[in-house]
């Protein structure tokens, strides 16, 4: 081990202060991602598979119409089960099928978001089961919310400093704790075929990131 490695200990420097700070900024999303199904039911699984097949079909080639590519759509759930009648005393009948088709559009552009729903909605789909915002860069935001941070922790760190009777020193230590990227902002959505209207509005607001850091800085003691 070289002499350069070794690090004095903490009670070497002298009387520390320890301080945390926060910081944040407000980040505003730039993509989204849509789960669109299709319902379709049918005396015969097989018939309502085929009749789901081909609306789905239709709504994912809309979709594709507007610009988005085969990496953009995804299957996230197919579920076939059957409706029954409960009679007492009765063992149950079955009177059809159900099929949902249900994918996930990744939105690149949100004033496609709006495009995207009322396209799938005219072209067979019967539901759109949720809708989240999301950022897809925030290492810039990130740095500046760390960069905020330090400044309110060096600020906590002067005024403790100068409250006992010192002055702040030399930063001994940053440790970057926490970060809380922006979350998903989900939109809840219950819209059904007939029921949406031309260029549905859509409105993402912002997100916040926040970062958290643990300083330490040398405490001169006054004179």
């Amino acid at each position: 081990m070289h002499a350069q490695d070794i690090q004095p200990p903490l009670a070497a420097v002298g009387p520390q202060i320890v301080v945390t700070g926060h910081g944040e900024i407000k980040v505003s999303p730039d993509r989204a991602t849509i789960q669109i199904a299709v319902q379709t039911r049918a005396s015969t699984a097989a018939e309502a598979a085929a009749q789901n097949a081909t609306k789905q079909q239709a709504v994912l080639s809309a979709l594709r119409s507007l610009g988005l590519s085969n990496d953009q759509l995804s299957t996230v759930n197919y579920q076939v089960y059957p409706e029954q009648r409960y009679e007492q005393g009765k063992d149950p009948v079955i009177t059809g099928y159900n099929v949902t088709n249900t994918v996930v559009a990744d939105i690149r552009r949100l004033d496609q978001v709006g495009k995207a729903i009322d396209a799938a909605l005219a072209h067979g789909a019967n539901l759109i089961s949720s809708l989240q915002f999301y950022s897809s860069n925030t290492q810039a935001a990130r740095r500046t919310a760390i960069g905020s941070a330090i400044e309110n922790a060096r600020a906590d760190a002067d005024v403790a400093a100068r409250a006992a009777g010192g002055s702040l020193g030399t930063l001994i230590e940053i440790n970057v704790v926490a970060v809380t990227p922006p979350q998903p902002r989900p939109l809840m959505m219950a819209r059904v075929a007939g029921v949406a209207q031309a260029d549905t509005p859509i409105n993402p607001g912002e997100d916040t990131l926040g970062v958290d850091v643990l300083t330490r800085w040398k405490f001169v003691p006054g004179r």
